[in-house]
């Protein structure tokens, strides 16, 4: 599992190229101005779903996330922030309509705890998953219930100093698989397996795991986060977003 010590800074043109897949990082805290902005770009349906967040906190982060991605996106395409719609599957994991086809991004996010993920690729699914490493969350009873019998192996098998990093490990690697084939978690999360040791090589093994590439990471302190995305052979460019 790599460091991701260094993000580069926000380069003036956006190009996604064939057998490449981008990944953005973002800090969620920003000022008023910032966050206003970003609510005037969101479709209707995006600022009712904000709305339905009981916590300020969480509904501020909501919208600051998808005011980034429509303003990543938008410089992808070369259009407004405000211009982008979106369609989403059944179980919810939004698309870029139909009139955008001629660039096929496809792309993913994921946020913890004031750290947001993008990533896109061009006619790749892939998925992105980052979670705030907790040792007071209770891992190892949600491994017991859900995970495969050789993770829940694993898990009890490392130290309890680190039992809390290979579980989020565990769920970053999960969560990303999952989100790539979008179908969320009508795959059982005891149908394939992982693996979730601190410091050895990330392994999926599925019944289509020759169809995805796994890189598991740390992208800031105290944070872990996977990603997968479709096919072999591509690279990773990451990139810092700036709120200026």
């Amino acid at each position: 599992m790599e460091d991701f010590n260094f993000w580069a800074p926000t380069p003036r043109e956006l190009k996604l190229a064939e057998g490449e897949i981008h990944l953005w990082r973002a800090h969620l805290d920003c000022c008023d101005a910032v966050f206003r902005e970003f609510q005037s770009t969101l479709a209707v349906d995006e600022r009712a779903r904000a709305d339905r967040y009981f916590f300020p906190v969480d509904r501020t982060r909501f919208v600051i996330t998808r005011g980034v991605l429509r303003e990543l996106l938008s410089r992808y395409l070369g259009c407004a922030p405000r211009e982008i719609q979106f369609e989403y599957t059944l179980l919810g994991k939004p698309f870029l309509r139909s009139e955008f086809v001629h660039q096929p991004i496809r792309f993913n996010v994921s946020h913890s705890h004031g750290l947001a993920l993008f990533a896109f690729g061009l006619g790749r699914d892939l998925g992105v998953d980052v979670e705030l490493v907790r040792s007071d969350f209770g891992g190892e009873e949600i491994a017991e219930r859900y995970f495969a019998t050789e993770e829940v192996k694993e898990l009890r098998a490392l130290p309890i100093s680190l039992r809390a990093e290979g579980f989020f490990l565990c769920w970053t690697r999960k969560e990303a698989y999952i989100k790539a084939r979008g179908a969320g978690l009508q795959i059982p999360l005891d149908s394939f397996y992982v693996s979730l040791t601190p410091g050895q090589p990330e392994r999926l093994r599925s019944e289509d795991s020759n169809r995805w590439s796994l890189r598991s990471f740390k992208p800031d302190q105290g944070y872990v986060a996977a990603l997968v995305g479709e096919g072999h052979g591509w690279s990773l460019r990451r990139w810092e977003w700036s709120f200026s």
